[in-house]
């Protein structure tokens, strides 16, 4: 990079993580500034404040402070389209460790200092970085969590097997959510002057069904909580409800998770309920072509 700041990706591989999970919050409540890779963006969230804000969690390619790291709140529906970031940009930005929130990876950042460095395509680069920190056992992290709130809270965990993807309709939102909107579209917008719009609930739900490489593993059922499953839908908001599911289907099982494809899911847990986990992004690289054995 121009600036120096950026190691390379073949030299950023050679630190991986550490034995002992993921570095503790800052003591002071002072901003540091992040390097990140984007890997999630987590589905939109109602918000009395924001009208929706997004979870977004990346890997630090610092190497003082190797491991994953979560930021939110962040309002996406206000960003201006010039600091709209992408999956898998590499940015840095600003943040300050979230008190409220006692997972490690945890900060509340400061939007207005985010700066997008440079988008690392597929899929070479972004293996150099990512494969270090691919687990084999989701049932590990369950055991952890429970044992312990501050556990891991993020991880890429590559299943054994991928045994099927199950789409329903969506609920609609909860109780409790729909105020959170209401109390929003309610508030006067005294700078811009438009009226607030109302965050709709997609569609449909899905749900991952997989078996993790752990002795034993009786298989898991996560919800997808990716911002690309709500956008995906978005798209072909004028198919009709076979079609879409069909889609989804064909879209997040059949291609992401095609036998041609290394699959590992990007998990994580919820801060007040640690013992649960989410499907927040699918890691799709191809699958490394295995030589074929030379004739005698």
């Amino acid at each position: 990079m121009s600036d120096g700041r950026w190691f390379g990706v073949t030299q950023l591989s050679l630190f991986g993580p550490k034995e002992e999970g993921p570095e503790p919050k800052p003591v002071s409540d002072q901003a540091v500034e992040l390097q990140l890779l984007i890997t999630v963006k987590a589905a939109p969230n109602p918000s009395e404040r924001y009208g929706e804000t997004v979870c977004v969690a990346g890997l630090s390619v610092d190497w003082q402070r190797r491991g994953w790291i979560r930021l939110y709140p962040i309002n996406f529906r206000e960003l201006a389209s010039d600091d709209k970031f992408r999956k898998y940009d590499l940015v840095t930005v600003a943040a300050k460790p979230a008190r409220q929130d006692q997972r490690r990876e945890s900060f509340r950042p400061m939007m207005d200092t985010m700066v997008v460095q440079r988008f690392l395509p597929p899929w070479k680069d972004r293996r150099g970085l990512l494969d270090p920190y691919v687990e084999d056992s989701m049932c590990r992290r369950y055991r952890a969590a429970r044992d312990d709130p501050n556990a891991q809270s993020l991880a890429l965990v590559r299943p054994r097997s991928v045994d099927g993807l199950d789409v329903e309709a969506h609920p609609g939102w909860t109780p409790a959510e729909q105020r959170k909107i209401d109390a929003y579209i309610q508030q006067p917008d005294l700078f811009s002057g438009h009226d607030r719009t109302a965050l709709l609930p997609p569609r449909f739900r899905a749900f991952y069904r997989y078996r993790c490489h752990d002795t034993g593993c009786g298989g898991h059922c996560q919800g997808v909580l990716d911002w690309e499953l709500v956008s995906f839908q978005c798209r072909l908001a004028d198919r009709s409800s076979d079609e879409l599911r069909r889609a989804i289907t064909a879209k997040f099982l059949e291609e992401l998770c095609g036998p041609g494809r290394d699959v590992a899911f990007y998990v994580g847990n919820q801060a007040k309920r640690a013992h649960v986990f989410s499907v927040l992004g699918v890691y799709w690289p191809p699958r490394a072509s295995v030589p074929r054995p030379r004739r005698r």
